[in-house]
């Protein structure tokens, strides 16, 4: 299960922010895949969404000046222009990046599918969240590893499948559909195809050993 770690307090009060002003939002990157198996440590969130007027005023109201930085008129013009913003919390030096949903078509899909999971803040109090689908994390995982070639994007994907191999957690399961990330990583180049392929033959190999 994902859990929340000092350094990331305030993305635990961004997505209940954002949950409380009925934003849309969905985790993706790093810490969805530990809800998913991963045990790597990650240092961010990342979060897709789909902000209205209506959403941006709130979370402005939620996290005024001094103390933080969540400048409307920031977020309305990265959301017309397709580009990242963040909201920051200055007393603890954390920064929350934000991706809106406009950036790129593909987010549209995942977004469409996204779901309700758990994960645990510094308390270890359950908080409902909405994720991007195992599938979907795999995608995105896939094309950045195409376009970097970081190795943390392989660990995560193949963490993840071991985790699902091994029906670990029969819900995640039933979210998970194989057949799109096979779809999607043709697409994505021959050489993530390929990566694609010898992730899932690790993982079936560590399952059966």
């Amino acid at each position: 299960m994902a859990s929340i770690t000092p350094n990331l307090t305030f993305y635990a009060e961004v997505v209940r922010a954002l949950d409380e002003i009925k934003a849309p939002y969905m985790i993706v990157g790093g810490f969805a895949a530990t809800a998913y198996g991963s045990t790597r440590v990650t240092m961010d969130v990342d979060m897709i969404v789909d902000l209205r007027p209506a959403h941006i005023l709130a979370l402005a109201q939620r996290f005024p000046l001094p103390r933080y930085y969540a400048d409307p008129h920031q977020m309305r013009n990265a959301i017309a222009q397709g580009t990242m913003f963040n909201l920051i919390d200055t007393e603890r030096g954390q920064k929350v990046d934000l991706v809106p949903l406009s950036l790129d078509p593909a987010y549209r899909e995942a977004f469409a599918r996204r779901v309700r999971f758990n994960f645990k803040d510094l308390s270890g109090e359950l908080v409902p969240a909405y994720f991007a689908r195992p599938q979907d994390v795999m995608i995105g995982k896939l094309r950045a590893w195409d376009e970097g070639r970081s190795r943390r994007h392989e660990m995560d994907i193949e963490a993840m499948l071991i985790f699902l191999y091994a029906h670990a957690d029969p819900q995640v399961n039933r979210w998970y559909d194989e057949s799109q990330v096979d779809r999607q990583a043709r697409t994505i180049s021959p050489d993530a195809w390929q990566l694609w392929q010898s992730l899932k033959k690790a993982a079936r190999q560590t399952k059966r050993g």
